[in-house]
């Protein structure tokens, strides 16, 4: 199965009804379930798997414009895992991102998007 990108769960959505305009925002439960499958993809490509899924808060409550996430997990072989999460514009259509994983104090992953599909113009 593919999974969207987590940029995708970050921004607001329009919604047209009956000629209003409703805005609706995605939880940030959805957005730190999509960081959690995109930080699995991304390890797993590396060759790094975990005990169990990725634990992630939300460490600053979040706004319309910028929402972050935190996780921490281990890898099988006992090293703890950082996730770092940040998306500014998210009350855009174009929001910007930016996620650092790093295992055991090193980092092993800077980029804007994260999981399958992820840098993928159909995704």
């Amino acid at each position: 199965m593919r999974r969207a990108p987590a940029a995708a769960l970050a921004v607001l959505l329009a919604v047209t009804m009956s000629g209003c305009k409703v805005m609706q925002r995605i939880s940030e439960g959805a957005y730190q379930n999509a960081v959690t499958d995109g930080t699995i993809d991304e390890l797993k490509v590396r060759g790094i798997e975990l005990r169990e899924r990725p634990s992630c808060e939300s460490p600053v409550p979040s706004t319309d414009s910028v929402v972050r996430v935190d996780c921490t997990a281990r890898t099988r072989g006992g090293e703890p895992v950082t996730v770092e999460g940040v998306a500014y514009d998210a009350d855009t259509d174009r929001p910007r991102e930016t996620y650092v994983i790093t295992v055991g104090g090193r980092e092993v992953l800077r980029k804007n998007c994260l999981g399958l599909g992820c840098g993928d113009p159909g995704a």
